[in-house]
């Protein structure tokens, strides 16, 4: 199970009310046919299915089975290939990952993402970091008085404990 967002230098995957726009024009060559090749389900929550209510929009056009974990699916519209569930998170992941078969289950709701790493259900998590500082929104991991999760680097030979990034502020737009 894989917990993937593009976030800001802050910490946030999305601006207030769920903004994306901050994204546009950030891309890595690759990325979006990576993700649609191994990604077989998504799992998110309804503040961001409210926000971006088509599915075919993950990753520009994949196409897939959506579980949207809510408590009122009853008010949710009707959308091809989602599906509303109103059940324990860790259940809703074991529906998700038999409609993945066998490909990763791509979380894509801070909660949810949240709640699942609290219970020790994720796997890995796949971080793009943009070189913005939004200072408000959606924040990757709020979790207010909870212990600090430690995490260890996948993608570098050199397992550091520091990844060091440096930039320069660009003027106003």
């Amino acid at each position: 199970m894989l917990w993937h967002f593009t976030m800001s230098l802050d910490g946030f995957v999305a601006g207030p009310n769920h903004a994306m726009g901050w994204m546009t024009g950030v891309d890595r060559p690759g990325l979006v046919e990576e993700y649609i090749e191994t990604t077989g389900a998504v799992l998110g929550g309804r503040d961001g299915f409210d926000a971006y209510p088509e599915p075919t929009s993950t990753y520009g056009g994949w196409q897939g089975p959506v579980f949207i974990l809510t408590h009122h699916p009853e008010d949710a519209p009707p959308t091809a290939d989602t599906t509303f569930l109103n059940c324990d998170v860790a259940e809703a992941v074991q529906i998700a990952l038999k409609a993945a078969g066998g490909k990763n289950l791509e979380i894509l709701s801070a909660d949810v993402g949240r709640q699942l790493l609290e219970r020790g259900l994720i796997d890995e998590i796949d971080l793009h970091i943009v070189p913005v500082l939004l200072g408000d929104g959606v924040r990757l991991f709020n979790n207010p008085g909870g212990e600090p999760v430690h995490l260890e680097l996948l993608n570098d030979h050199d397992q550091v404990t520091t990844l060091n990034v440096r930039y320069r502020p660009l003027p106003v737009r």
